[in-house]
């Protein structure tokens, strides 16, 4: 081949595409070949823990916060911390215990994972399965390491211990892909305080309201949750902060102290709609709430509370 052919060929010559590590966690999102090993599981979890305090302790609602994020630390420290040891000479009975560390935390973490998990969307359920799998090997990995340092085979140890935290760090992207790209764990209620100014605004004329039946209105670019009861008038935002659902299309209901709430129909979420504090999961954050007042001409008016 000429010199010039050469040169022409290799201008020609496209480069093979580069696949990044989020097209993979993305493909993850449409395998809809997970979808029954999801259903099956999903089902399950319900079944066993069903609405109630348990089930809103796995998702964090007495602490305000999800509980699984968090308690991840303490298996990723730990392991991670083995890595390093098992580098150094005389670590063996530290390794051991940040192992048998990890372990035990890992329990917890996976038990508020999967309650998470169940009240999820599809797409990132399918992402999420793949995560747990991976770090459901990774505890094997690490059993089957901590048997073999206790019966001094030490070289076997440390390997199964590095495959471990390999399938750790994977799990852990999937983990970051669910969260930061997927937005599992998020508030995704709309965040009132910047997307309305302050002061009083109008929003509908009062009489148009149905008596304890939730209706939607928009303010600007908010979507509201309105209801009636006689002559109080609550409003909420409308998406729900756990994943987004409409509020307004929930079941109202009464809890524990007669206090009026609102289910959100996707996935079950209850807030009271006095105030929009959380009443039971998977929702642990409080769902913006706006004061109301009606004026003289009979319009209503909100203001967000801070």
């Amino acid at each position: 081949m000429s010199g010039r052919a050469s040169k022409m060929f290799r201008r020609g010559t496209r480069p093979m595409p580069r696949t990044h590590p989020a097209d993979v966690a993305e493909g993850l999102e449409h395998a809809d070949g997970l979808d029954g090993a999801i259903r099956s599981i999903s089902s399950t979890i319900n079944r066993i823990l069903g609405p109630g305090p348990a089930k809103d302790v796995l998702h964090g609602v007495p602490a305000g916060h999800p509980a699984h994020p968090p308690l991840t630390d303490v298996p990723i420290g730990c392991w991670m911390s083995v890595a390093i040891l098992d580098l150094l000479p005389g670590t063996d009975r530290a390794a051991q215990t940040l192992v048998a560390a990890g372990l035990a935390g890992a329990v917890p973490t996976v038990l508020t994972g999967w309650a998470d998990w169940s009240a999820l969307h599809r797409e990132q359920q399918r992402v999420g399965l793949v995560h747990a799998s991976t770090v459901g090997a990774a505890t094997v990995l690490y059993a089957a390491s901590l048997v073999a340092r206790r019966q001094g085979r030490r070289g076997v140890g440390r390997m199964l211990g590095y495959a471990g935290l390999t399938a750790l760090l994977t799990g852990g992207y999937l983990g970051g892909h669910l969260a930061f790209r997927q937005a599992a764990g998020a508030n995704h209620a709309d965040q009132v305080a910047h997307l309305t100014s302050l002061g009083w605004h109008d929003l509908c004329p009062a009489d148009e309201l149905p008596d304890g039946w939730p209706v939607h209105r928009r303010l600007g670019y908010i979507s509201l949750f309105v209801m009636r009861e006689g002559d109080e008038i609550h409003v909420l935002a409308d998406r729900c902060a756990h994943l987004g659902g409409p509020l307004h299309q929930g079941r109202i209901v009464a809890d524990q102290n007669e206090d009026t709430c609102v289910v959100c129909p996707w996935h079950g979420s209850t807030f009271r709609v006095s105030d929009g504090a959380v009443v039971h999961g998977p929702a642990t954050g409080r769902q913006p709430s706006f004061e109301t007042r009606v004026i003289e001409d009979g319009t209503l008016q909100v203001r967000a509370v801070p």
